[in-house]
């Protein structure tokens, strides 16, 4: 048969769609692993207070450890992307998870700031490949017309492990202690790492190879960093994220400093604000599948609203009431655009370098995260914390900026393959 024929028989074969069970099991794994690397990133901030009075630490000292943690996750995102794409995810993702659980057990057994940095440097080696782990899975695994709904589920789990880490250790501090709550979050981990085990089919994903003469852009295994647009993704992962370090690590310590509520209010404001960012979430995977071409406006709109919210935060005008109410609308507001942003990451993402690409584009997340406690920290210890909330907003419509700058460079660039295709 010559090609011509083969490429006709080849066509004339109905491609059997992907069962949405199958679709539904992956994403449900995925979610999983996501939510408990978020739940990871708060190991330590909603127990600042307490180690503030136990260990008689500054807000700086806190806040440092967070940018232990971040630079690791960081510098290990960038790195992990390559080695997700060379050995595949499922290997990646169990090493990182057993890291969660030394983190927790090292917390049950920590007795000031060195024993908290043992617990910031193994949740940061933990978290470093959830994004090119995930997004490899899901990228591969999963259909093309139900990607829109893996990322808004994607995202919403993610939320849901912020939200509950808050809310746990309120509680454990309330009815036991701090150190038992890292021991029970070690048995959590163990049950998430048995989940993982059983669906390990689902998990599995294909190496990347590059040949010599074929390597992607620019010619070589790293010549997609010659793009503006991931630069261009990384700055707005940087900038938005120093907005929700404001919320993770301050939120709490401000809410009590301005309006004297207790810290379990104060903690479960936190919670608040991730579940309504995870019901954004849901909200904003159906406007991705809708509106898949439109992503970074749909992000910038719900990024400039965030920003407004978090401006009357600071204003204090509302009272506290108010003040909980219009930052957990915060939360809604950007979560909403969550799904489109990973449209626009994976838009602007050259064929064959996911791994790769997500390593360093989520790896601004990361840095945002390591920035923002030597800026804010150093205002909280000064007592500017209105000035705190200010500078979230702010960075959030830079962050506005800089998603717009993504979209415009994406298009320009679709544009250019369409006119060579044709």
């Amino acid at each position: 048969m010559n090609p011509a024929a083969s490429t006709l028989a080849a066509a004339a074969v109905p491609i059997t769609p992907t069962p949405l069970r199958q679709d539904a099991r992956i994403i449900g794994l995925v979610g999983l692993a996501h939510a408990s690397s978020h739940f990871a990133h708060l190991l330590l901030p909603p127990l600042f207070p307490v180690f503030a009075v136990q260990f008689g630490l500054s807000f700086s000292e806190l806040g440092f450890l967070m940018t232990v943690f971040f630079f690791i996750s960081g510098v290990g995102q960038a790195m992990s992307g390559f080695l997700v794409d060379k050995v595949g995810a499922r290997p990646v993702l169990f090493a990182a998870l057993g890291c969660f659980l030394a983190a927790c057990l090292a917390g049950s057994v920590a007795q000031g700031w060195g024993g908290l940095l043992v617990v910031a440097v193994f949740a940061g080696l933990g978290n470093a490949p959830f994004h090119p782990v995930d997004f490899s899975i899901l990228n591969q695994r999963v259909s093309g017309a139900r990607l829109g709904y893996a990322f808004s589920a994607h995202g919403l789990s993610g939320n849901l492990g912020w939200a509950l880490a808050p809310a746990f250790f309120a509680l454990m501090v309330a009815f036991s202690n701090w150190r038992n709550a890292y021991l029970v979050a070690a048995c959590m981990y163990v049950g998430v790492i048995v989940v993982m085990y059983l669906g390990r089919d689902k998990l599995r994903t294909e190496v990347v190879v590059h040949h010599r003469a074929t390597q992607d852009v620019g010619g070589s295994a790293v010549g997609f960093l010659k793009l503006p647009v991931v630069w261009w993704c990384f700055s707005f992962f940087l900038l938005s994220t120093m907005t929700l370090a404001v919320v993770q690590n301050y939120a709490s310590p401000i809410l009590k400093a301005l309006f004297q509520v207790s810290f379990e209010t104060a903690a479960m404001t936190i919670t608040a604000y991730m579940l309504c960012g995870a019901l954004g979430m849901l909200i904003g995977g159906f406007v991705a599948a809708r509106m898949p071409r439109r992503s970074d406006r749909v992000v910038a709109l719900c990024m400039t609203a965030g920003a407004v919210l978090m401006a009357v935060c600071a204003s204090g005008l509302m009272g506290a009431s108010g003040t909980m109410v219009a930052l957990a609308a915060t939360g809604f507001a950007i979560g909403v655009g969550g799904p489109s942003r990973d449209m626009m990451i994976k838009r602007a993402t050259p064929k064959g370098a996911t791994g790769r690409v997500y390593g360093i584009v989520y790896s601004g997340l990361d840095t945002g995260f390591a920035v923002a406690p030597l800026v804010f920290g150093v205002m909280m210890d000064n007592g500017w914390y209105r000035a705190v909330l200010l500078g979230g907003a702010f960075t959030l419509l830079l962050a506005v900026g800089a998603a717009l700058g993504v979209g415009l460079r994406t298009r320009a660039a679709e544009g250019a393959a369409g006119a060579a295709a044709a």
